[in-house]
């Protein structure tokens, strides 16, 4: 399963336009890799810690984890990243059932 994470917090425009690129780039990938995917929104009003790390960069994209993009989102980066994520999730899972 891959995780892609939302770091934002209400009333941001530009969290409004990430959270509606990701949703149509989910929307536009095949069904076995879009039901391997995890979206997590999360606020930093809700939590100090993500408002410490995050406070001047959002939106904040991760996945995994890992710093995707903040400010803004580009569909077709993000696309790319979700599939080799996916991919890359299948291959582990591969293995470790061999």
């Amino acid at each position: 399963m891959t995780t892609l994470t939302l770091i934002g917090k209400p009333d941001c425009h530009l969290c409004d336009v990430a959270s509606e690129i990701i949703d149509a780039v989910v929307a536009e990938l095949p069904d076995a890799a879009a039901e391997r995917i995890e979206i997590v929104e999360a606020s930093i009003q809700e939590d100090p810690s993500l408002y410490e790390l995050w406070w001047e960069k959002i939106p904040v994209v991760l996945i995994d984890g890992e710093l995707h993009a903040h400010w803004r989102l580009s569909p077709e980066r993000l696309r790319n990243a979700l599939e080799n994520a996916v991919r890359g999730d299948a291959t582990t899972e591969l293995k470790e059932s061999l």
